[in-house]
């Protein structure tokens, strides 16, 4: 297994639409493995094949204290949502950024596991608000992108900085 580069905002590439995977072979499944790894290393509880420069539909998700639920999804489509709330989000993109986003409240999910078989989910809590934030970046939009423009140049000014500091 192997850490791969998380892309940060405002790079380009993350508003890269994801192609549907064809086929869930050994090279699918490496590439989960990998993504897993750098996910938890990061730390995060979720992660998509597009934030590490890899443009098909594939989210990882692990919201358990103990990072030993690991949930794959791959060609995931959001069958139903209904529903509101509003919750704190972060992103392993964008870092050290936190915004209160709304979004739907129960979703149902169909995809496809590790093995290419079909699978459904219910979802609420923090599960759903993953699931559907990770599925935003397969669709190339990026959580800050639900704020104000405002917010949104205070936020790119901010990481510009923060840049240029470590540089």
């Amino acid at each position: 297994m192997a850490l791969l580069k998380i892309l940060h905002y405002p790079d380009p590439r993350l508003h890269t639409v994801a192609q549907p995977v064809e086929r869930v072979d050994d090279e699918i499944r490496k590439l989960a493995a990998d993504m897993a790894e750098t996910m938890y290393a990061a730390p995060g509880v979720g992660l998509a094949a597009t934030q590490v420069d890899r443009h098909i539909q594939m989210i990882l998700v692990d919201v358990s204290e103990t990072h030993d639920r690991l949930q794959v999804f791959i060609n995931p489509q959001i069958l139903q949502a209904d529903g509101e709330s509003v919750h704190e989000e972060g992103c392993l993109s964008v870092p050290g950024i936190y915004e209160q986003v709304r979004r739907a409240k129960h979703i149902r999910v169909r995809a496809l596991d590790l093995q290419g078989q079909p699978f459904e989910l219910e979802a609420d809590g923090l599960l759903a608000i993953c699931i559907q934030h990770e599925i935003d970046h397969l669709k190339g939009k990026v959580f800050v992108e639900y704020l104000s423009r405002l917010k949104q140049e205070r936020i790119r000014h901010k990481l510009r900085k923060r840049e240029r500091e470590v540089m």
